[in-house]
């Protein structure tokens, strides 16, 4: 078995603004904990920490750096629920489902800021992000929207429509948005690290450059790696779309995909004109548009998506036309970071939770939405762990269903379905 080559984070603008800090030993000779999480992002850190306050031993295996996946290079976009909404888990899944889902639909969002809070993290936190329609069915789209979170409990979310729109994002692009003051966005890295650095100050244990070999199940596991092996009594995997060629039973019904990001040069004024509010932005189409202003005033603008993961042969070249059809006053402005990265997509786009045994625990599948999510997932892992299932196994109820096509034609398919919506997008239908 094979997993991606260790190596170090990405050149992007997080990497080069994250909190110091020195890199971790790998693992060497045999180590034994009561649990072993595989993978440093989100998902992994959040349940190593809830675990580690439930007074569990537990050490985190890293391919790579604490944050190096999707956790270290994402919009920083602090999106309230899933990446499919209540309307559909509600149509396809029933009410039962539905109602457990929605009850923990903005759960993630409470838990990163109380970590922050708690554990006193320097991540550029800023408060509300703003939904943005490029038509009018796309419009209609958010005012259902809007109806149907208050349903489920969000009630800090304003309709804007014209002079009230151009008050928060100065874009002709846009004919309505819909804001969720509940929401933000952030530095992802610097959090990620933060909260490591607290499941250290706890007792835990985090071997880098430490990648996965081999899973011998059993009670206890072993975890092989290039330089010793973890014997543990429960085990979480956590890698997400960066533990490919190790799990093969994970494989099949998920898919990496890519996504690029590009940053500019400091904007100062011109930065705050565009945004006054400091919102972060998306937009409504299939493959949508994601931007915000970092904390030292540069325009993180990301979109588009690359199936199956390959990165393109220039993300400026990719990233900038968008963000000049956005912002076309921004065409002398430099662009200092430029990066991609992958997360992991499902075919019905809800995450995936589930036991591979009694003792091995999977959290993946965020399809866009992980930023919440797996903040969500690792305090339901801890309450598994625990004994408490009922909110775990509601999702791990949900179908995880194959791509069809397999691994062979997954991107293809992929690919003409997300031109179909595309279209579907420009032409306003």
């Amino acid at each position: 078995m094979t997993q991606t080559p260790a190596t170090e984070h990405v050149a992007s603008y997080y990497a080069a603004t994250a909190t110091a800090g020195d890199a971790r030993p790998s693992l060497s000779g045999e180590v034994n904990c009561d649990v072993c999480v595989v993978g440093a992002g989100f998902t992994g850190i959040s349940s190593a920490l809830h675990l580690a306050e439930r007074g569990y031993k537990v050490v985190v295996l890293e391919a790579a750096r604490v944050g190096f996946g999707a956790s270290g290079r994402n919009g920083g976009q602090i999106v309230n629920s899933y990446s499919r909404d209540m309307d559909v888990i509600e149509d396809k899944y029933g009410l039962d489902t539905a109602r457990a889902l929605g009850d923990m639909a903005f759960e993630g969002n409470r838990i990163i800021r109380s970590r922050i809070k708690q554990y006193a993290i320097d991540c550029d936190l800023k408060d509300g992000n703003l939904f943005a329609a490029c038509n009018a069915k796309q419009l209609e789209g958010l005012r259902e929207h809007q109806a149907l979170w208050q349903r489920y409990g969000n009630r800090e979310l304003e309709m804007l429509e014209g002079e009230a729109l151009k008050r928060e994002v100065t874009s002709e692009r846009y004919v309505g948005a819909l804001v969720d003051h509940s929401g933000g966005h952030l530095h992802p890295l610097n959090l990620v690290l933060g909260q490591a650095a607290a499941f250290e100050a706890l007792g835990g244990i985090i071997y880098e450059q430490s990648p996965l070999l081999e899973l011998t199940h059993g009670e206890p596991a072993r975890l092989r790696t290039p330089g010793g092996t973890l014997v543990a009594e429960r085990v979480v995997l956590a890698g997400n779309a960066y533990l490919q060629g190790v799990i093969p039973e994970l494989e099949g019904k998920s898919m990496p995909c890519g996504t690029q990001i590009v940053t500019t040069e400091p904007l100062g004024e011109r930065g705050r004109a565009l945004l006054p509010n400091d919102m972060a932005v998306e937009d409504c189409n299939y493959l949508l548009d994601y931007y915000r202003l970092t904390g030292d005033g540069r325009l993180l603008y990301g979109g588009g998506v690359s199936y199956g993961g390959q990165d393109p042969t220039s993300i400026e070249a990719v990233i900038r036309p968008k963000l000049l059809k956005t912002f076309p006053a921004l065409a002398d402005v430099k662009i200092d970071y430029a990066w991609s990265g992958n997360f992991l997509m499902t075919l019905n786009r809800l995450p995936q939770f589930g036991r591979l045994n009694a003792n091995v625990y999977y959290a993946q599948g965020y399809s866009g939405h992980g930023v919440t999510c797996s903040h969500l997932a690792g305090r339901l892992i801890a309450e598994v762990i625990e004994g408490e299932s009922e909110r775990f196994d509601a999702f791990a109820g949900l179908p995880h269903l194959p791509f069809p096509g397999g691994r062979l034609l997954r991107v293809p398919l992929s690919a003409l379905g997300a031109w179909y919506y595309a279209t579907r997008d420009r032409l306003g239908v």
